[in-house]
């Protein structure tokens, strides 16, 4: 019984090791991705939940849409863009601070997690290296959790203008009273930016979270918050001075730097603030921030390879 050589008759077709096809670079970023995503369903799910509560909200409100609509009418017309549009960037924010949140818990346990319930040593038994790891759970707040927010942000905007929509209608007024007060066209535009500045901006929060996340034993929410409190409190004492408390307020609450609102009086004159990415981009304090995630990130990526179970 003769055996099938290939066309060089030398080496047994049935005996020829097959070498596996080489894997793509991207691969194993792209699947521990998924595996974020599969195990944190709180990412997107709290975003929805927030949204849900919102429009619960704005359809008990919507009972009276007919009377606020006849008074926002008799106002001027700025204030009367203002008024239109207060509950629709309310439902906005309310989303967007949601995700904040969700990121911020995200990153505390991302490697906290794996090595409280033991699964690190599965994870590291993988052909995944502690960069390509460290880089997906930074991903997701940097890229992922936005694109998620936005996404829900401006599906609930399209529920909400659909409902007053038909409210309007039933109640024998014209919708065309919202969509010439309200600046839809814009919205969508201003909310995308609004996610992205502040990804960028709390970029240093999330690497210093995860950071944490995996270097403590227990309570990482107290050794992530405790630390900068207490230069807050000794640069006080010590010094009667209070530079620390103000960076981590910068940090905060300085992407309002990204924006700027034209007043009218007391009022904005405008229903949207306005754009304003230049000023972002030569903000130093985005620069500083950046390159101290970076740090953070390549720490965190240091200390995972050396970590244990607690």
């Amino acid at each position: 019984m003769t055996t099938l050589t290939d066309a060089m008759g030398e080496t047994p077709l049935e005996t020829r090791a097959v070498a596996p096809a080489p894997l793509a670079p991207t691969r194993p970023l792209y699947w521990s991705l998924r595996r974020e995503l599969w195990e944190y369903r709180s990412l997107w799910i709290a975003p929805i939940i927030a949204a849900g509560v919102a429009l619960f909200g704005f359809s008990l409100s919507a009972i009276h849409l007919r009377e606020h609509r006849f008074n926002a009418m008799a106002l001027d017309p700025a204030r009367r863009a203002l008024v239109m549009t207060l509950p629709y960037d309310f439902a906005a924010m309310a989303v967007i601070f949601t995700g904040v949140i969700v990121g911020a818990f995200y990153c505390l346990g991302a490697l906290h997690n794996e090595r409280r319930d033991r699964s690190i040593l599965f994870w590291k038994s993988l052909p995944v290296s502690d960069l390509t790891t460290v880089a997906a759970k930074a991903i997701v707040p940097l890229v992922v959790l936005p694109l998620i927010v936005l996404a829900v942000v401006l599906a609930t905007l399209v529920v909400m203008l659909a409902l007053s929509t038909v409210i309007l209608i039933a109640g024998g007024m014209d919708p065309a009273t919202t969509w010439t007060h309200v600046p839809f066209a814009r919205m969508p535009l201003v909310a995308a930016y609004g996610v992205a500045v502040l990804a960028l901006w709390y970029a240093p929060i999330w690497g210093w979270l995860l950071l944490v996340g995996g270097w403590a034993r227990r309570a990482p929410f107290l050794w992530a918050v405790l630390p900068p409190l207490a230069l807050c409190v000794v640069e006080r004492i010590a010094f009667n001075t209070s530079h620390v408390g103000s960076l981590l307020l910068y940090r905060l609450g300085g992407y309002t730097d990204a924006f700027t609102i034209r007043m009218h009086g007391k009022l904005p004159a405008e229903a949207l603030p306005g754009l304003d990415p230049l000023a972002f981009v030569s903000t130093p304090g985005l620069w500083v921030g950046l390159a101290f995630a970076a740090a953070f990130l390549a720490a965190a990526v240091w200390l995972r390879r050396y970590r244990e179970p607690v």
